[in-house]
């Protein structure tokens, strides 16, 4: 029988336990980079690019009430060519008045739809992140636990040896000096 334990592979459980603590750290700051972007995401969405198109649609209105101001002047100073080339002008204006009306409504069918797309998933981050923190947390620490109750283990000589080895301490000295 040997003389103590053999527990010899408990550094790979304190590895393994390393590796585990690299990778929570790891997984929660991409789990926190992800929850950003789509945060982010949904603000130009919902705010940066609605005021962009919203200022877009003053201009362009601006723009097509010179047109139509332009082709009245023109029309009534009884210019052809000049109405001709007015008449142009507004149309190109309410077609650029058309497509702010058309992206300000994508915008809007966007905004919802990626709520609804996203909260999903976003709730699925937030409770993997949530067991990141909490569970695995707890994981560590009983790894830790366990490599030093191993540790402890290893220590301990194995049974059997142990009393053979405190009687022979405690035998005394004028009987080793015998012969049998």
């Amino acid at each position: 029988m040997a003389e103590r334990a053999q527990v010899t592979s408990f550094e790979a459980v304190e590895s393994f336990r390393a590796d585990l603590i690299v990778f929570l750290a790891r997984a929660r700051a991409a789990l926190e980079e992800a929850s950003d972007d789509v945060l982010r995401t949904r603000l130009w969405v919902q705010n940066d690019q609605r005021r962009f198109w919203e200022g877009e649609a003053r201009v362009r209105y601006r723009k097509l009430e010179e047109a139509r101001s332009e082709l009245f002047n023109a029309q009534l100073s009884q210019f052809h060519e000049s109405t001709a080339l007015c008449l142009m002008a507004v149309q190109r204006a309410e077609r650029a008045n058309r497509e702010v009306e058309a992206k300000m409504a994508v915008l809007k069918k966007w905004g919802r739809e990626m709520e609804n797309r996203t909260d999903p998933l976003v709730k699925q981050v937030t409770q993997l992140h949530s067991f990141l923190a909490t569970d695995m947390k707890r994981a560590v620490a009983y790894l830790d636990q366990v490599v030093k109750s191993l540790a402890a283990y290893a220590d301990i000589p194995a049974p059997g040896t142990a009393t053979a080895a405190a009687r022979a301490e405690t035998k005394p000295a004028s009987e080793e000096n015998k012969l049998p």
